[in-house]
């Protein structure tokens, strides 16, 4: 599909009178998969519809970028006018680093939160869409920039804080829905089964947010705590996650297979392989070598965690008391903690522990 196609057929549907903004969802997606051949733009999967962007851009089925699309005419693309547009933008914004939000004429293109560029391709007049040929050259430099995959190189501990509060903030969203939903509609999920797990094992009257939460923080910590052990800087995936997590931590190392194994929902897959991404792109251990030397803190993982919550959700670190406790008073607790809920597993899963 050409640029000139595309305007043509959303100017058709657009003059019906009865189209809506998914009614362009499929030529929006056919005109970036004919200008870049090598990616796949998929138009809500299942594993977005919690909440997530509408598009997914893949290459080789791996995540490059996102686009949230609106309805023609939409004129709160920046998410300056509607209160949930705001909240809506802004989380998208602080999550995901490649990301484009568009009417369908209009393309705002952001990268780490930051905006790019805005191009234009049409315009509404009083008989219908109007192409803007002046910038279909510059339209197609900003698609085929905005797929092109690149491995960002992160080199402060403070950044790979927020790149992980910043998933794991559209993690627990994406959960969340998914759960509400799943209960809703009364669908069985693994999602469902494992809060049931936590339910019957560890919390008896926890909820849906507060499981999300839990498992979004579970999964984004355990693949910190896996990079930090990775003797193999170049590789990196969920299933080698499992694996490195220390034996020292049984019981992270137990939920985080179980929750991040080859069961594991494909509504959150695709922000799980992103985490995977973002851990390829720094060093962990070279990031936290000073980590924590003012307050003599030893061990980065306890201390890094009092970062990442700061990042993910400050009211929730406060809340916690998440702040510089002495090492060996930590120690004492994770231990502590780790032998209660050690204890609390059935003894099939505590055999292995």
């Amino acid at each position: 599909m050409t640029l000139d196609q595309y305007i043509a057929s959303i100017n058709t549907r657009y003059k019906s009178g009865n189209a809506t903004e998914h009614t362009y969802r499929g030529d929006l997606q056919q005109l970036i998969e004919s200008l870049v051949p090598a990616v796949k733009a998929t138009n809500e999967p299942k594993r977005q519809k919690c909440g997530a962007p509408d598009y997914i851009i893949t290459k080789k089925e791996i995540p490059v970028g996102f686009i949230e699309a609106k309805d023609i005419g939409d004129k709160d693309l920046e998410g300056n006018k509607k209160a949930g547009n705001k909240e809506q933008f802004d989380r998208y914004k602080g999550s995901l680093g490649n990301l484009i939000f568009t009417d369908y004429l209009d393309f705002l293109l952001y990268k780490e939160g930051i905006f790019i560029n805005k191009v234009s391709v049409g315009k509404l007049t009083d008989h219908g869409i109007e192409p803007l040929k002046e910038n279909f050259g510059t339209f197609e430099n900003l698609i085929k920039d905005f797929c092109q995959q690149k491995t960002q190189t992160i080199r402060s501990s403070k950044r790979l804080a927020e790149m992980m509060a910043g998933k794991a903030r559209m993690l627990a969203d994406v959960i969340n829905k998914a759960l509400v939903s799943d209960e809703k509609h009364n669908e069985d999920s693994s999602l469902k089964e494992q809060m049931q797990g936590f339910k019957d094992i560890l919390i008896h009257d926890i909820t849906p947010k507060a499981f999300a939460d839990v498992y979004a923080q579970t999964i984004a910590y355990g693949m910190f705590a896996a990079r930090l052990h990775d003797p193999t800087l170049p590789t990196f995936s969920r299933q080698e996650a499992a694996e490195l997590i220390p034996k020292t931590n049984p019981f992270l190392r137990k939920l985080f297979g179980y929750i991040a194994g080859p069961d594991i929902d494909d509504r959150i897959l695709w922000i799980v392989d992103d985490l995977v991404e973002i851990f390829l792109a720094c060093n962990v251990e070279e990031l936290l070598k000073n980590h924590g030397r003012s307050t003599a803190m030893q061990d980065p993982i306890i201390h890094f965690y009092e970062t990442f919550l700061s990042e993910y959700d400050p009211a929730l670190r406060k809340a916690r008391g998440v702040w510089y406790t002495p090492e060996p008073v930590v120690n004492f607790i994770v231990r502590a903690v780790d032998d209660i809920l050690t204890c609390a597993l059935p003894a099939e899963l505590r055999a292995d522990l």
